[in-house]
C-alpha cells in the first residue's frame, strides 16, 4: 500500500485491520503490526487502541523479545505490536525460533521500505523463520527501487497508490513549498560534490553520545556546518524569516540540525538574539531542543536532554496551536511518524536524501485551517537531494511533486494581486501608506462601496475570495522580494475583505480589523547578501582548547607568519596522528582523513590561512576528547582500541550500545593477547584460528551477523597493530 504521509496511512492501517479480522475465511487471524522504531510503534499502537471496537479486541504491545513469543504463540486471534529489532536469535541460537505454522497470520509493516530487505541472516530473515506461513503486507509512503532495495520485490506489486497529486486534490495534505535561503559553507561550491552521499544515509541512524562520529567524514563537514559565525548568520536570518511567516500565517516551526553540538550552538544564538524564547521550565518559552542524550554529554547540553516521558509530554505541547512551545530544533527526533498539523516551516541544516528526505518534509504536509502549504526552507543546500528523490518517487509510479519551488507560490500571488488591482482600477488607496490609522480606516468604507458599485451582483464575493487566495499564496513566500513590494497593498485589500466579512457577521472578533491592519505592515528585517555572502562576515572566533598546551598554542595561534603556523599545527597533529597509528587504528585513520580535508580545503583557497588553523585547533580537541572517552567506558587504551574497532559500523552501536560492545572489546584483548604469538600475522592457518576465535565471540554476544566479517578484519587489523608490544 502506497499511500503518502501525513494523508491517513495509520488510519487505513486501522481500518485494514477491522476488515480482515471480520473475514470468516481467516478464521480469527492474528496481525502483527511492525515498525522499527520505538516512537513510530507507541504512536500506531495509540491509534489502533482507539479504534479496539473496530479490531473487535484491544491490541498488545511486546516491550520484549520474550514477551513478543509469547504473544505469537497462540492458536488464534490477537493484533501484536513489535519493532523489528526483537527478531534477533539468542546468544546461544543461530537461527531464530520458529514461533507459528499457521496461515491466517498477517504482518503488516509500517514503514516497509526500511529494515525489510536483508534475507540472509537480517532481521528480515529471522522474522520469517518465525512466522514462515505469514502473509506480509506493507504500507509506505516512500517505496524504494534501487539495485539491492526494492520495495516490490519484498511485498509484491502495488495494492492501491495514494500519492502526493491525489492526496492534495483531496485535501488530505497540503502542497509543500521549498525556498532557498543558502549560507554557505566555508568550502567552495566545487568541493561539495565530494563530500560522501553516505553523509544523507548515516542521518537516518540514531545519534550515540560517543560514537565514533566525530572521526568520519561526516564530522569533518559537521565542522564546517557548525562554525560560530554561519550559526550566528543562520539565527539572524531564521529569525528574521520567521518573523515574516508569523505576519503572514501563524503555526510552529521545526528547525533540523545535522548533530546534537549544532543544535545546541544554535540555540544558543537564537536565545542571544530572542531571550524571551528561552526558559529553563519545559512547560513555558518559544523555543526547544528535542534530543537524547546522556550524563556524560558536556554540561551545557544537560538542560537540553530529557527522559522519555518528558519528551512524549513536550510533544502534546507543541502539536498544541495556543501553547506557546513554538520552536523546536532537532537532529532526527520528530522527523518520522510524528504528526503535528500547525507545524508550518521546516528550516533544514543537515544533508539528508533519498526516502529519509521525504519523510521528514512530509512533516510540515498535514492539513490545518487556513494553512496553504507547508514551507522547506534550506540552508545547507538540498535542492539536488529533492530532485533525485523526486525522480526515484515518479520512476516507481508516483505522481505529484515533493516539494514546489516559491517561484510557483510568487507567481499565483502576483496573479491575485493583478487581479485584486484590476477590480480597483481608478479607485486611489495611496493614503493607505500613511502613518495615520485615522486615514486608513476612513479609506476602507470608500473601496468597499466602489468594489459593490462596479459589480454589485458578486463584486463582495469575488473580491473576498481573490484576496483570500492571495493571502494564501502570500503567506508561502512572506520573504521574497516580490512580496515585500507589494506588502502594504496586500494588508489593505485584507482589511477590506475584513470589513466586508465582520460587517456580515455581527459575531466577529472586534479586534479582527486592527490585527488585519496590523498583519502585514509591521517592519521585517532582510537578511540580504549576508546570508550569501559568508566571506564577507567577521572571523571566527579563536578556540583556546588542544591537546597542545594552551601557552603554546596561542603561540602558535598569534604567529604573524599564518603559512607557517598552519605547517607548524599541520606536522604537530600529524605526529600524534603517527603515534596514535601504533596503538588505535581506527581513531589514527579517521584523523588522517579529518586532517587531509582541512589541509586540502586550505590549499584549494576554500579556507583563508586563519580559517584552517581554527579547524586544525577543532580537530585537536576531537583528538584530546577521544583520549579519554576509553576511560568513560572503563576500558584500558588496548580494549578502548578494540572498542573502536567494533563501532566503526554504527550500526553495531545502535542494536548493541556502548556498554555490550565494551564487554567485548574487554574479551577480545584478553583472548586475542593470550593466543597471540611472535609472527603469528604472517601465519596463515594461525590467522585462520584467530579469525573463528574472534568470530565466535562476536557471535557469542550477539553482534549483528551482516557485520560480523567487518569487524573480524578491523578487530585483527588492530590486533597486528599491537601483537608486538604484547609479544615483546
Amino acid at each position: 500500500m502506497w499511500h503518502t504521509q501525513g494523508s491517513g496511512k495509520s488510519l487505513s492501517m486501522t481500518f485494514y485491520a477491522g476488515r480482515i479480522i471480520g473475514e470468516p475465511e481467516m478464521k480469527n487471524p492474528t496481525l502483527v503490526v511492525l515498525t522499527d522504531r520505538n516512537d513510530l510503534d507507541d504512536q500506531l499502537f495509540g491509534q489502533f487502541a482507539r479504534c479496539s471496537q473496530l479490531l473487535r479486541q484491544a491490541p498488545q504491545q511486546s516491550d520484549s523479545r520474550g514477551q513478543l513469543q509469547k504473544l505469537l504463540s497462540v492458536a488464534s486471534g490477537g493484533v501484536v505490536f513489535t519493532t523489528i529489532q526483537k527478531f534477533f536469535p539468542a546468544k546461544d541460537e543461530t537461527v531464530y525460533p520458529k514461533l507459528s505454522d499457521r496461515r491466517n497470520i498477517v504482518v503488516m509493516a509500517d514503514e516497509a521500505h526500511r529494515s525489510q530487505y536483508d534475507m540472509i541472516d537480517g532481521f528480515a530473515r529471522h522474522m520469517r523463520d518465525a512466522l514462515p506461513n505469514a502473509t506480509f503486507i506493507g504500507f509506505t509512503g516512500t517505496p524504494i527501487e534501487l539495485g539491492d532495495k526494492n520495495t516490490q520485490a519484498v511485498f509484491g506489486n502495488y495494492i492501491d497508490i495514494y500519492d502526493i497529486q491525489q492526496a492534495v486534490k483531496d485535501n488530505a495534505t497540503v502542497p509543500i513549498y521549498y525556498e532557498s535561503r543558502l549560507v554557505k559553507l566555508e568550502l567552495e561550491e566545487r568541493q561539495l560534490p565530494k563530500i560522501d552521499e553516505e553523509f544523507g544515509q548515516v542521518t537516518e541512524g540514531e545519534e550515540e553520545s560517543k560514537r565514533e562520529q566525530l572521526k568520519t567524514k561526516w564530522a569533518a563537514l559537521e565542522a564546517v556546518v557548525g562554525t560560530e559565525r554561519r550559526l550566528k548568520l543562520i539565527a539572524e536570518d531564521l529569525v528574521a524569516h520567521w518573523d515574516k511567516r508569523q505576519e503572514a500565517m501563524a503555526g510552529k516551526a521545526m528547525i533540523v540540525c545535522m548533530s546534537r553540538r549544532i543544535c545546541v550552538d544554535l540555540y544558543n544564538a537564537l536565545v542571544a538574539l530572542r531571550p524571551e524564547w528561552h526558559s529553563e521550565d519545559d512547560d513555558s518559552g518559544a523555543l526547544k531542543i528535542i534530543m537524547t542524550g546522556l550524563a556524560s554529554d558536556p554540561l551545557d547540553w544537560q538542560p537540553h536532554i530529557r527522559s522519555k516521558q518528558r519528551r512524549k509530554e513536550m510533544a502534546k505541547d507543541f502539536k498544541n496551536p495556543e501553547h506557546q512551545f513554538q520552536i523546536v530544533i532537532v537532529r532526527d527526533m520528530w522527523l518520522t511518524g510524528f504528526d503535528a498539523p500547525c507545524l508550518t516551516t521546516m528550516y533544514v541544516d543537515k544533508p539528508m536524501q533519498g526516502h529519509g528526505l521525504m519523510q521528514a518534509i512530509a512533516r510540515v504536509n498535514r492539513v490545518f485551517r487556513d494553512k496553504p502549504g507547508g514551507l522547506v526552507v534550506d540552508y545547507l543546500g538540498i535542492a539536488d537531494q529533492l530532485k533525485k528523490a523526486m525522480h526515484t518517487y515518479t520512476q516507481s509510479g508516483g505522481r505529484g511533486e515533493t516539494a514546489i519551488d516559491t517561484a510557483e507560490a510568487v507567481a499565483a500571488m502576483l496573479e491575485k494581486y493583478e487581479v485584486c488591482c484590476d477590480m480597483l482600477h481608478g479607485f486611489d488607496w495611496s493614503v493607505w501608506k500613511t502613518d495615520s490609522v485615522a486615514d486608513r480606516l476612513a479609506l476602507l468604507g470608500p473601496a468597499q462601496e466602489y468594489l459593490l458599485a462596479a459589480d454589485p451582483a458578486d463584486g463582495k464575493e469575488r473580491w473576498c475570495r481573490t484576496v483570500y487566495d492571495l493571502s494564501r499564496a502570500y503567506a508561502l513566500c512572506p520573504t521574497h522580494a516580490e512580496a515585500e513590494r507589494i506588502r502594504e497593498d496586500v494588508a489593505f485589500f485584507q482589511a477590506v475583505r475584513s470589513a466586508f466579512l465582520k460587517r456580515e457577521s455581527g459575531e466577529r472578533d472586534p479586534a479582527e480589523l486592527d490585527h488585519a491592519i496590523r498583519q502585514l505592515v509591521s517592519r521585517a528585517v532582510s537578511a540580504g547578501d549576508e546570508v550569501i555572502d559568508v566571506f564577507s562576515a567577521a572571523g571566527l572566533e579563536r578556540p583556546d582548547i588542544s591537546i597542545l598546551s594552551d601557552e603554546f598554542l596561542a603561540e602558535v595561534r598569534d604567529m604573524p607568519q599564518r603559512n607557517l603556523a598552519v605547517e607548524l599545527l599541520r606536522k604537530l597533529l600529524k605526529g600524534e596522528i603517527k603515534t596514535r597509528r601504533r596503538k588505535n587504528v581506527v581513531q589514527s585513520r579517521s584523523f588522517a582523513e579529518m586532517l587531509k580535508k582541512a589541509i586540502n580545503s586550505y590549499h584549494n583557497r576554500a579556507i583563508t590561512t586563519q580559517e584552517v588553523l581554527d579547524e586544525l585547533i577543532r580537530l585537536a580537541k576531537h583528538m584530546r576528547d577521544a583520549e579519554g572517552r576509553g576511560e568513560q567506558l572503563g576500558l584500558n587504551d588496548d580494549e578502548s582500541a578494540f572498542y573502536d574497532a567494533l563501532a566503526a559500523n554504527e550500526s553495531a552501536v545502535d542494536v548493541m550500545g556502548d556498554a555490550q560492545l565494551a564487554v567485548i572489546a574487554q574479551e577480545l584483548v584478553e583472548k586475542v593477547k593470550a593466543n597471540a604469538s611472535i609472527d603469528w600475522q604472517l601465519k596463515e592457518t594461525v590467522r585462520a584460528k584467530m579469525r573463528v576465535m574472534v568470530r565466535r565471540i562476536l557471535k557469542k554476544y550477539g553482534y549483528p551477523p551482516d557485520l560480523q566479517e567487518s569487524a573480524t578484519r578491523t578487530v585483527l587489523e588492530q590486533a597486528e597493530v599491537l601483537c608486538g608490544e604484547w609479544v615483546g
